[in-house]
């Protein structure tokens, strides 16, 4: 029995298959293995609002989606991260790769629960500085050896 091939995601960005796909391509390009759906997701969310008021930005996101759908030669979705990532860098010169990707740097890490996922404490400002806030809580380094130059042993 013959079987048939995988069709494309439909490319209307209001439907949930194109917000998938979204998310799926958002994932590729800043993969994250241990970040749950949701900061991709708002992140995503952030992109398709700006789409509403922006009827060329819609348009470049449709055809987008459509092309990241059949350059693989498989639906996005069921590819592999390498094919995935070849995906990417075949359109990675692209109007529509670029401000995909420019959102997201920002969509995705100026979340306060990414700033927790990655380990950081937030900016200077907002927490009236770094001293006193773990400036120094470097654990993962090593003790730093501190030598006297006048003495042949080490100090600490």
């Amino acid at each position: 029995m013959a079987t048939t091939p995988s069709t494309p995601v439909a490319t209307t960005l209001t439907s949930p298959a194109s917000r998938e796909l979204l998310k799926d391509v958002a994932r590729a390009m800043f993969p994250h293995p241990s970040f749950p759906d949701a900061p991709y997701e708002r992140a995503v969310g952030t992109i398709l609002e700006a789409a509403e008021a922006d009827v060329r930005l819609r348009a470049q996101l449709e055809q987008g989606l459509r092309d990241v759908d059949v350059v693989g030669g498989s639906p996005f979705a069921e590819l592999d991260d390498a094919a995935r990532l070849a995906v990417l860098r075949r359109i990675e010169g692209t109007a529509f790769f670029e401000h995909v990707r420019t959102r997201l740097v920002t969509g995705l890490y100026d979340q306060k629960p990414v700033w927790d996922l990655l380990g950081y404490e937030g900016s200077c400002p907002d927490g009236n500085g770094y001293l006193g806030r773990g400036f120094d809580d470097l654990d993962w380094l090593p003790e730093p050896q501190i030598v006297d130059p006048h003495r042949d042993e080490i100090v600490r």
